[in-house]
């Protein structure tokens, strides 16, 4: 008898090692439950920017359209996380700026010596644009340079802000020890500047930002501060990812005047190891459900077929390639997957 009870309590622990080690391959594609629903993380960034309620609106169109398919999103410190979120299988998606994936997929800049040749694109989604928001009183000249020798608030360390607020620094002659640093999140940010704390912030994100819109909105006396052609230039012989962007008049609260600012793609990246299948319909799904996406956020509604592929820094997904193949889209070489070669 104590034989053949050894014998059961072998066999119990051999299955829950085979169940252990189902469990784990299937977190590094997307989480497969026992009953066959196919778990999605989408990685975002802060909750008072545009990349969490984009990311929350996808996961709802899929969740609702796509059988089988339970898609959330998490909040995260942003770009930068959700590179280290995929590649550890903790998110199966996540949107990014263009600058914090070129260097990842590249392994340079803040991921030099870990390169991520595992990441790719589904599509552009929208222009990620630079809100430089500085005290008026402080805007001398009304151009990115007035931030010098204020309390200024680069973004949560670590975060894709961060890291895009330091190269847009280094192209115009600026550094941190120019200002005085801070390292808040956009919603923080916001409440800072108007209690007197900070002088002002850098929040890039898609248009209306929901933080600038507060500070317009509650006559905190801020401006968006503008980028010379010259500026931009600059900026781009170190990372030649931003476009000049114009943020038209009216877009917050009081604000009489367009604002020369510039911008840098905003993509949904996804991990390689993501099924095929799964990514081509999570694209087909997205596409052809573009009018609920618009609903979402005004930010949405850049998100167009004929501009899918504007701005990718890595190479599309398989998946996400043969449905931009089937519509007919032109795919540059530098955009088609290793897996199709």
């Amino acid at each position: 008898m104590r034989k053949k009870g050894l014998k059961i309590i072998a066999m119990i622990v051999m299955i829950s090692m085979m169940v252990s080690l189902i469990g784990c391959s299937s977190s590094s594609t997307s989480g497969n439950s026992g009953d066959g629903v196919k778990f999605i993380n989408i990685a975002t960034a802060s909750t008072g920017g545009t990349y969490y309620p984009i990311g929350v609106g996808m996961a709802t169109l899929w969740t609702e359209k796509l059988k089988g398919v339970n898609a959330s999103a998490q909040s995260s410190a942003g770009s930068v996380e959700n590179i280290e979120l995929l590649r550890n299988g903790e998110a199966q998606l996540a949107i990014f700026q263009g600058l914090i994936g070129s260097m990842a997929y590249q392994g340079k800049g803040i991921f030099e010596g870990k390169k991520y040749d595992g990441l790719r694109s589904i599509s552009m989604l929208w222009p990620n644009v630079e809100h430089f928001v500085l005290k008026e009183n402080l805007a001398k000249t009304g151009n990115i340079l007035d931030l010098k020798g204020s309390n200024f608030s680069v973004g949560p360390q670590a975060s894709g802000t961060e890291q895009s607020t330091m190269v847009i620094f280094e192209g115009v002659g600026l550094s941190k020890a120019d200002i005085k640093p801070d390292y808040l999140g956009y919603n923080d940010s916001a409440e800072a500047i108007k209690d007197g704390r900070i002088s002002g912030a850098s929040m890039p994100a898609g248009i209306p930002v929901a933080a600038v819109t507060d500070l317009y909105a509650s006559k905190a006396g801020v401006k968006v501060l503008e980028f010379t052609d010259e500026q931009l230039a600059s900026i781009n012989k170190l990372y030649n990812t931003w476009f000049r962007f114009v943020i038209p008049v009216g877009t917050y609260p009081g604000q009489k005047e367009e604002i020369k600012t510039i911008a840098q793609p905003n993509w949904l990246g996804v991990a390689n190891t993501v099924d095929e299948k799964l990514v081509y319909d999570l694209t087909k799904t997205l596409f052809e459900n573009l009018d609920y996406m618009y609903s979402v956020h005004n930010s949405a509604k850049n998100i167009k077929l004929e501009t899918a592929l504007n701005g990718l820094p890595v190479p599309l997904h398989i998946g996400a390639y043969k449905y931009f193949k089937e519509k007919g889209l032109k795919i540059p070489e530098y955009l088609i997957p290793p897996e199709a070669k």
